[in-house]
């Protein structure tokens, strides 16, 4: 473990519960001890970068975000990357996207989440679950803002959704389940491994000097990208699978378990 100089760790289901903002305070002072000990912490979510920061705001200056699920990473303000989505490829997106029945869409730019759905339960989760910024608008094509995800949410049956649409699109976007409930697609070639090597490049830390954590599909690019991996107990059997280790569950504060034999005294 004393090769370790990165560290990428999911956030819903690995850290904490989906859509929720129940982290361990603990975490902050882990991070802060390891910037101390040379170590780079960083965040890789599909979530918003706001949220993200609002979640770490005690240690957000001492970090690394990996953003909607690779399309945008920022450390201290500074843009690292930022992939924008095709225009009218999106259009033709979101308007199948809108034929689901019970389906709710959100337009994603780097600093806001459009959306044109008023269902109380899905509002209730991203403005408040997730704390992100949001605008509701009648029409999310109408804006004109560069796009860096396009997400799906539905309540039931995601996976097999995704089984249709993503190879629909494969030729244009990179399509993952990011969770239960949501359905991400951005710029073809965008995924957290891809991300994440744009870190490691922009350091010279190598892949075997990399821990990440994980617990979904859309992690697994980032455990290609490391030379320890780490599923939490209660991810998806093929993410253990791809996974070098399995730690506890989320509940049990799995990644922190490990990231405490990491601190020195």
């Amino acid at each position: 473990m004393d090769k370790v100089k990165l560290i990428a760790t999911d956030i819903d289901g690995t850290l904490l519960p989906e859509g929720t903002d129940k982290i361990n305070p603990e975490i902050f002072q882990v991070i802060r001890k390891l910037k101390g000990q040379g170590l780079v912490f960083a965040a890789a979510s599909g979530r918003q970068f706001y949220s993200m920061e609002h979640l770490f705001a005690p240690v957000s200056n001492d970090m690394i975000f990996i953003a909607e699920n690779g399309a945008y990473v920022s450390c201290r303000g500074q843009d690292m990357l930022l992939r924008v989505m095709e225009r009218k490829s999106v259009e033709r997106l979101v308007k199948q996207l809108r034929e689901i029945p019970g389906a709710c869409i959100t337009l994603n730019a780097k600093d806001m989440f459009y959306v044109e759905h008023r269902d109380p339960k899905f509002l209730d989760l991203i403005l408040h679950g997730y704390n992100n910024r949001v605008s509701q608008v009648e029409d999310v094509l109408a804006i004109d803002t560069q796009v860096v995800k396009v997400s799906l949410y539905l309540e039931k049956n995601i996976d097999e959704v995704a089984k249709d649409l993503i190879p629909q699109w494969a030729d244009i976007f990179s399509g993952t389940v990011a969770g239960d409930i949501w359905l991400d697609f951005m710029e073809k070639g965008t995924n957290k491994g891809k991300a994440l090597s744009t870190v490691q490049k922009a350091l010279s830390i190598a892949p075997e000097e990399t821990m990440v954590f994980g617990d979904n599909f859309n992690d697994v690019d980032m455990f290609r990208c490391a030379g320890i991996s780490y599923a939490v107990g209660n991810a998806r059997a093929e993410v253990k699978a791809a996974a070098r280790y399995v730690t506890d569950t989320h509940a049990n504060d799995g990644v922190l378990k490990v990231l405490r034999t990491l601190v020195k005294p």
